[in-house]
């Protein structure tokens, strides 16, 4: 069988075993072990779980599960409902200043919790019937939520970005300070978005009201007094200086990112055993079953995915795949468009972790043959691996929305993330046309690489 022929057949099975309904992690696993079988040494598959286990013998992939403890830990509090009700508070006389404090309630869980699905369950369980009881449409509501809760996988610390570091060699301290201004950036797009949006929608609810005097909530103004504003931020405070006393833990060179993942999880128990009580072995179980469910699932994924790279680098898969295409001889920026193109199509059907891990032997050769700076196009990947949680038909914020909302149609909330969508695609223009907005930060505290210079 000629290597084109083996690689159609890799492909195909591979859809084969997705479009099954197999989990993920089985899905992989079970295509590497049939090629292992037929197309590697017999030997090949005695040695299954020690390719696995050197695979998966990596000192930053031991971050993950602790990031995800201190996300747990973060995410069955009323974190969320405290950050949302002081952002609320402070924003609520800037025109659209509910949609604004969702998306920075958001951002602040994200950077936290980094998890997208926490970050959406517990600031939209806060915010959505609030932007509902004051007059916003339902979409908007849902997919201002929906968007903001992907800076989950941006902002810092993200194990999806972990993940890419392992798979592209890349320094991950740089790696997630390459994030945290396109996470601004982000923030900054989809909060102006909700200025725009909250005028359009004011202006249709006023409209109404002269036609048929029937007055939206829209129309109604809140005011809080400054003492109430002052009254709220000590329910930020405590997890801001949780925040930043990771972020200086790890970039002040005091700790590894490991051991930082195990700072920031310790810090998060402590936090919420001392501000709601969350220190009871009942209290507690819940926190850690949620960990270890999560961890055990995506270290299972990334195990199989790691196996699924190993046999389609032992096949040449991957390697004449990356050599065919630095052969077309495509422009630098025909190759990256061509790349993102395919990362938003494999987003209709495979979560973060899974793409990152299953492309990376193929795309970041070419990439890095073509002068690109891995760290930069690593947050461009991200970006468009957001989208992916937030369009169908996979959209897992989409599913978490219609979950903690069942009364809002899955319709409205498609088309209410559409516009988001959008703008995460200008987001990845404005990196490729001013890339310093990932590389200036990096690049400042970390110093220029070599290969820059």
């Amino acid at each position: 069988m000629s290597l084109l022929e083996l690689g159609l057949l890799f492909g195909a099975v591979t859809l084969l075993f997705m479009f099954s309904g197999a989990p993920i992690a089985f899905a992989l696993g079970g295509v590497a072990l049939v090629f292992m079988y037929f197309f590697m040494p017999a030997s090949a598959l005695n040695t299954v779980t020690q390719n696995v286990y050197e695979e998966m013998a990596s000192i930053t992939l031991l971050s993950i599960p602790l990031f995800i403890l201190k996300g747990a830990a973060i995410g069955k509090s009323r974190a969320g409902q405290d950050l949302y009700a002081a952002m609320h508070v402070w924003m609520g006389r800037i025109p659209g200043g509910l949609g604004i404090a969702n998306v920075f309630a958001c951002a602040l869980f994200a950077a936290m919790a980094g998890s997208s699905p926490a970050t959406c369950s517990a600031i939209g369980s806060a915010g959505i019937p609030e932007m509902r009881k004051r007059g916003y449409s339902p979409g908007f509501a849902a997919g201002i939520i929906a968007a903001g809760g992907t800076l989950g996988i941006l902002l810092p610390p993200s194990v999806t970005m972990i993940l890419y570091a392992v798979a592209a060699e890349q320094s991950l301290g740089r790696l997630f300070l390459a994030g945290i201004f396109p996470g601004l950036l982000l923030v900054g797009l989809f909060a102006g978005y909700a200025v725009v949006r909250y005028r359009k929608e004011y202006k249709v609810a006023h409209a109404e009201f002269l036609r048929t005097g029937a007055a939206s909530a829209l129309l109604s103004e809140e005011t809080f007094t400054t003492r109430e504003k002052f009254e709220m931020l000590p329910r930020v405070v405590p997890f801001v200086l949780l925040l930043v006393g990771v972020m200086v833990a790890l970039y002040g060179g005091f700790a590894t990112p490991s051991e930082t993942a195990g700072l920031g999880a310790l810090l998060a128990l402590a936090l919420i055993a001392v501000i709601y009580g969350v220190w009871r072995p009942r209290d507690v179980a819940p926190i850690l079953s949620a960990t270890l469910k999560e961890s055990t699932m995506l270290m299972m994924i990334i195990g199989m995915s790691l196996l699924f790279s190993y046999v389609m680098s032992y096949l040449h898969i991957s390697q004449s795949t990356a050599e065919w295409v630095v052969g077309m001889h495509l422009s630098k920026w025909v190759l990256l468009t061509a790349v993102l193109v395919m990362v938003i199509l494999l987003g209709f059907f495979l979560p973060p972790v899974s793409i990152i891990l299953m492309t990376a032997p193929i795309i970041l050769p070419p990439l890095k043959d073509a002068g690109f700076d891995l760290i930069w196009f690593g947050v461009l990947m991200t970006i468009v691996m957001e989208t992916g949680l937030i369009h169908p038909p996979v959209g897992l914020n989409i599913f978490v929305i219609k979950n903690i909302a069942p009364d809002i149609a899955l319709s409205d909330i498609i088309w209410g993330v559409l516009p988001f969508v959008v703008l995460m695609l200008v987001a990845v223009v404005l990196i490729c046309i001013f890339p310093g907005i990932a590389t200036a930060l990096p690049d400042a505290v970390m110093g220029v690489p070599a290969l820059k210079h």
